[in-house]
């Protein structure tokens, strides 16, 4: 059985060629077959959100035609499949991953506002693709911060202590593995505690914030601890962090090969899918490509 592909997302702006080579790059560690989509919003009013397959009779994809020529015909890459379809992006490229490893895109296409700091194609894949997403910034990006103690390369992964997802987790440690890279495990913990004494009036509540960090590295330990007895070879660092996640993760992506999030679970009273709050920030803001990992299935 063959594996399934990485796909890369094309429109021919410079951040979906950018995408395109961290996707083959992602598919040539992977050992999988690279599948090129350009997505083409010619589709009939009506039936803007049907994935069809490009008819044979039209003219050639010049999208796809620089592609090709970009990749070439090297040996020892992956194989390559192009494929153009129509229809509206942001509600084609969600379904194509339902049989893919990794979907990649850049931060912005071609008919994005420069202005945006993320668009709309790659919000949408983020928050409905059934595969792992990964976001390709634009290059130059400033974070705030120190940088890593330590050179060498590095994955980067948010960990909730309060309620961990395997499959982040699990991602995190597969590509830590697959780039022979450090995981730097980011457990944040909300600080300064308050509490609500009366209506409209706050108070701190009265807690060891040592005890709080040292709760919360307790946890992180724990959850980790099945992984690091997986994946042997990968060096785990866990932090427990106070404050604000996002804003941690995204001083991490400093120098980072990929910043590794969740995506919120269906909720009863929110059956939709939905990306939380600090999945949003790294996706704006990050300096390193951002993997968005759809939450695992419940188990039976």
């Amino acid at each position: 059985m063959s594996a399934a592909p990485v796909i890369a997302a094309v429109d021919g702006s410079a951040d979906s060629l950018r995408a395109l080579d961290w996707a083959l790059d992602a598919a040539r560690r992977r050992a999988a077959p690279l599948r090129v989509v350009h997505v083409r919003q010619y589709a009939a009013w009506g039936q803007a959100d049907v994935l069809v397959a490009a008819p044979p009779e039209a003219d050639g994809d010049p999208v796809l035609d620089e592609v090709r020529t970009r990749i070439g015909d090297r040996p020892g890459e992956p194989a390559v499949e192009y494929v153009a379809l129509e229809g509206v992006p942001g509600a084609v490229l969600p379904e194509l991953g339902g049989d893919a490893q990794l979907l990649v895109l850049g931060s912005r296409g071609r008919g994005g506002f420069a202005s945006l700091l993320l668009g709309s194609n790659g919000l949408a894949a983020a928050r409905d693709a059934d595969c792992p997403v990964v976001v390709v910034p634009p290059p130059g990006r400033e974070v705030h911060g120190e940088g890593p103690a330590e050179p060498g390369p590095r994955v980067v992964v948010g960990l909730h202590a309060d309620s961990p997802d395997e499959g982040v987790l699990a991602f995190a440690f597969a590509e830590a593995a697959l780039r022979g890279a450090r995981l730097q495990v980011i457990a944040a913990y909300p600080w300064p505690v308050q509490t609500w004494s009366a209506p409209g009036q706050v108070v701190p509540l009265l807690a060891d914030q040592d005890a709080v960090e040292h709760e919360t590295r307790v946890l992180a330990d724990g959850y980790l601890a099945p992984h690091r007895g997986r994946n042997p070879e990968v060096r785990a660092d866990a932090e427990a962090l106070p404050g604000d996640a996002a804003g941690h993760l995204v001083a991490a992506s400093k120098d980072a090969e990929l910043v590794v999030v969740g995506r919120h679970r269906r909720r009863l009273l929110a059956p939709a899918r939905m990306m939380g709050s600090v999945t949003q920030a790294v996706l704006l803001h990050a300096a390193a490509p951002v993997a968005v990992v759809p939450p695992a299935p419940p188990e039976e």
